[in-house]
């Protein structure tokens, strides 16, 4: 009996270790993304573009969201044939009713909703204010993983967010009043893009939760984003250029250019491996705990940006970027046993 109890301990531990350890890969990779996609609306048809036109940019934002998804599916569609596993991806993507269903819904709060409205944070308000709105989103999704099927957060847990969040903040407050304070008479479209980012990632960590406990992870992750490529490319898009005057056509032309494909190409790349991480996180050590460990994006995105414009931190990211690894190790720390059931039964 002792031994059997010494196996599930040791199971226990070995799980959460690699739940940690897929959260932590999804935020490097996450932080990463921000280089690549920030760096594509510096090239042709956007920068010749005038953004300063609500409609234009927000047609800029729809087709790099769109061929994102789309990328993003393919490489994550190369992963699982690389695992053996595209069978069970169309037999997950078959089965609608009790499973994809879920994935289906979270590609509209994540992508159309989430990653869209992220694009709009940056292009109005800032990339700063973009980041600290996207911050929010652990708060969101633990909510709402308590609220709807009765995921528990420890005191510890929730501690361990709050610290996080808080040092995400510190990071980039100080240049957030800066930023917000040069904002146009159309800056609004920014402030909902913010909100749309939180809300929109915390629903999805809380809504693929459904789906978790009978489907592969990397399976889901790929139906989820092929949801939103087909959504973008089917729906969207062609809505767009039959209703609008937009040169929808134009500019998805311009994008298959070299420069612009090439760092949509880097960004989906990363962001693709990220998402796969994030979502095996999930079943692992909670949505709560693998959004909050995901929003160590911010430190990274942070460090990966002054790697690339040799432009350094301040003091003030010292501050924050120690509230952050302490958050994590808040988290990290609390006892094995306390994660072993994180769903209230019935």
């Amino acid at each position: 009996m002792r031994d059997t109890a010494v196996l599930k301990a040791d199971y226990l531990r070995n799980n959460i270790r690699w739940g940690y350890r897929w959260a932590l890969w999804a935020a490097i990779l996450w932080g990463a993304w921000y280089i690549p996609g920030t760096a594509v609306w510096y090239e042709t048809p956007f920068a010749s573009m005038d953004l300063g036109q609500p409609a234009n940019f927000l047609l800029a934002a729809a087709v790099i969201t769109a061929f994102h998804s789309c990328l993003v599916v393919l490489f994550q569609l190369v992963w699982l044939a690389t695992l053996g596993k595209l069978g069970d991806f169309f037999r997950t993507l078959v089965q609608f009713r009790r499973i994809s269903k879920w994935y289906f819904l979270a590609a509209i709060v994540g992508g159309l909703m989430a990653n869209f409205g992220s694009y709009l944070a940056m292009g109005y308000v800032g990339a700063v204010f973009a980041a600290v709105a996207g911050l929010m989103y652990p708060v969101v999704g633990s909510t709402m993983a308590r609220l709807w099927y009765k995921e528990r957060i420890s005191a510890r847990a929730a501690l361990g967010i709050a610290i996080i969040i808080g040092g995400g903040v510190a990071i980039y407050a100080p240049a957030l009043a800066g930023e917000v304070g040069q904002g146009s008479a159309t800056s609004w479209l920014g402030y909902l893009g913010g909100a749309m980012a939180a809300i929109g990632w915390g629903l999805e960590g809380a809504i693929v939760g459904r789906a978790m406990d009978v489907t592969d992870p990397d399976c889901g992750v790929t139906v989820r984003y092929a949801a939103e490529a087909m959504y973008w490319v089917c729906l969207v898009l062609p809505a767009v250029a039959l209703l609008t005057p937009l040169p929808v056509l134009d500019v998805v032309k311009g994008t298959l250019s070299p420069a612009p494909l090439t760092w949509l190409t880097v960004g989906a790349m990363s962001f693709a491996f990220c998402a796969v991480a994030w979502y095996k996180s999930f079943p692992l050590i909670g949505v709560g705990r693998g959004q909050a460990i995901g929003a160590f994006y911010a430190m990274f995105a942070t460090l990966f940006a002054a790697a690339f414009t040799l432009k350094f931190p301040e003091w003030y990211f010292l501050i924050g970027l120690a509230l952050v690894i302490f958050g994590g190790f808040v988290m990290v720390s609390e006892k094995a046993e306390n994660l072993e059931v994180m769903r209230a039964v019935g």
